[in-house]
């Protein structure tokens, strides 16, 4: 297969580019530096040395660089076979509001926007492939229900009132000012409805109707770079609590197969997610057994604020 991966150079993402190697697809690494795609590369060399990788700079917080990426592989590629929007953010939640090239909030504008203009961009490749996947790296703290979604600011994108009125200058989805914990908590509803919507409008098509979207939590997974941002000291305790008191963290490499098994289910439009401290118990035994679909939060069941979001979405990235 042909798989487009984005934030790869680290964490699941690096985990499940080194699986896709091993079974000989051939990876775009989308990176949000070329240097880090090359560094990725040539770790993954090492251990797989007939690999085919195709390291590329994507950065999610511009659109230009969007378009720059899409332009570079142009020739590489002419068609998808599996895509993957995985790269994200998790800012210090305790900082000032930090905006991308675009001006959007930059955890909504890497992790949902990003992704969103992306697709956007790719989807003529990804349906020349009529049983092509995507597949979204989500959470569970999306649901306001879940251990994670209920500590802290809430998850919800309230009426998308700060969509709808600031357009680029929006502090908060929903309208209110900017809060970074929960601006991580919407960018993942966000996706989880980004997906129930695409799914809805390819199978809308009878050359799309068989292209798959579905999205996922890989779990809590505090020992990568994904907490970079986050104060060092609480990251350091955080992980140790997490991972040895409760067990309720997973690890990297669990997320990554998690990822990579993804790009093989027959569900559409679903999220999968598993109980805390899975790979701890049950590692990858639980794919499709207690890593299974799961139900998303009432808000993620709401079909028309997902279709409202698109259509935003659009107007926001000049689509």
């Amino acid at each position: 297969r042909t798989i487009l991966l984005t934030g790869c150079n680290s964490g699941i993402g690096f985990e499940a580019a080194r699986i896709f190697a091993r079974k000989g697809d051939t990876i775009i690494l989308a990176c949000r530096t070329k240097e880090k795609a090359d560094e990725a590369t040539r770790k993954i060399l090492v251990e797989t040395e007939s690999a085919k990788l195709v390291p590329c700079e994507c950065d999610l917080t511009s659109l230009q660089s969007v378009r720059n990426f899409v332009d570079s592989i142009a020739t590489t590629t002419n068609q998808l076979d599996v895509v993957c929007y995985n790269a994200g953010i998790a800012l210090n939640t305790d900082g000032d509001i930090e905006r991308t090239a675009e001006g959007f909030e930059k955890t909504i504008g890497t992790n949902h926007l990003g992704h969103f203009y992306l697709h956007h961009l790719l989807q003529p490749k990804i349906v020349k492939n009529k049983t092509g996947r995507v597949v979204i790296t989500a959470s569970s703290v999306h649901d306001p229900e879940s251990p994670g979604g209920k500590q802290g600011k809430k998850a919800t994108l309230g009426d998308l009132e700060g969509f709808a009125r600031d357009g680029p200058n929006f502090e908060m989805v929903d309208g209110q000012p900017y809060n970074g914990d929960k601006a991580y908590k919407d960018s993942k509803l966000c996706n989880v409805l980004f997906c129930r919507e695409l799914q809805r409008r390819l199978g809308a098509s009878d050359t799309t109707k068989n292209i798959l979207v579905n999205c996922f939590s890989p779990g809590l997974i505090t020992s990568t770079g994904f907490f970079r941002n986050q104060n060092p000291v609480f990251s350091s305790i955080f992980n140790v609590v997490a991972t040895n008191v409760f067990k309720v963290a997973e690890t990297p490499q669990f997320g990554g197969a998690a990822l990579a098994y993804m790009t093989t289910v027959e569900s559409r439009g679903e999220f999968w997610d598993s109980p805390p401290g899975t790979s701890y118990k049950s590692g990858e035994a639980a794919f499709g057994k207690e890593f299974n679909v799961s139900p998303v939060s009432k808000e993620g069941q709401e079909d028309a604020k997902a279709k409202q979001l698109w259509e935003l979405s659009e107007k926001l990235v000049g689509i």
